[in-house]
């Protein structure tokens, strides 16, 4: 757990000292702005009216709050991944990651940091992002406290595991924007974060089964907007799966380092 900390406590002192507050104050905006344009457009174009449709595959009429809760959501596993998977990826950049891979450091104490990091950081933004939903009305209920844990957890390991496997896909290719938008894009259609997935073509809903924050957000759903507590069979799939996708990233990670090693010189 030492090296989980210093990981998590050199981020923090990094991100405060080379960031500017304008960086801070953005990130901070954009649940505003989420909450907002969400309430503009039940308001100017549904008319205050939700669909029957819509209701009956959400599981609520509460339209704001399945926004806040998909918005919410969607800002842990986007500020998740990014921070816990470009984490090799900068060293690279940095010119650091052979020092890093001769450290007596393993490499999951460390990635954890990241991700300890990322928690605490986002945590404050959904804060905001539900503060501000709040002024709307919204009280995005659990259906138990036990159920609202278990939930966040599932869905953290579901982005751990994510992130695991994007570190080494970046390292190799050298690059961060197109991988990780092209991921955060995906998840976004295929996930159902803004919208309930059943409005997919069929082929999109088994190609979402294949992610971990996939089966993650059902859980979260089921505790959060559905009302329906915590579906066991959902949460046994999301853990399922997010193990295959660290166990993959970890075993492939020694060999993603010699490509990016090879790759450097």
């Amino acid at each position: 757990m030492a090296v989980a900390w210093a990981t998590l406590r050199r981020s923090w002192l990094v991100t405060r000292r080379a960031y500017p507050w304008s960086y801070f104050i953005s990130t901070l905006l954009l649940g505003v702005f989420t909450i907002g344009l969400g309430y503009l457009g039940l308001r100017a174009i549904a008319g205050d009216q939700v669909s029957a449709e819509f209701t009956g595959k959400a599981g609520t009429g509460d339209y704001l709050g399945y926004i806040a809760v998909g918005a919410a959501a969607y800002m842990f596993v986007v500020h998740g991944i990014l921070w816990a998977g470009k984490a090799m990826l900068q060293e690279q950049r940095e010119g650091t990651m052979g020092a890093l891979i001769v450290a007596p450091a393993r490499r999951l104490p460390y990635l954890l940091g990241f991700c300890a990091f990322a928690g605490t950081a986002v945590a404050i933004e959904v804060a905001v992002l539900l503060g501000f939903a709040a002024l709307f009305g919204v009280r995005p209920a659990t259906t138990g406290a036990v159920d609202a844990v278990l939930a966040v957890v599932g869905l953290a390991l579901a982005v751990f595991g994510m992130s695991v496997v994007l570190s080494n896909v970046m390292i190799v290719a050298g690059e961060a924007h197109i991988t990780q938008n092209t991921v955060f894009y995906s998840i976004a259609l295929l996930s159902g974060f803004t919208f309930p997935r059943d409005y997919l073509p069929e082929v999109f809903q088994w190609l979402g089964e294949l992610v971990p924050v996939t089966a993650a957000m059902d859980v979260i759903r089921g505790v959060f907007t559905g009302g329906t507590g915590l579906p066991l069979d959902r949460l046994g799939v999301a853990v399922l799966i997010s193990l295959l996708y660290v166990a993959a990233g970890l075993l492939s990670m020694p060999w993603a380092e010699r490509r990016a090693m090879e790759r450097s010189y």
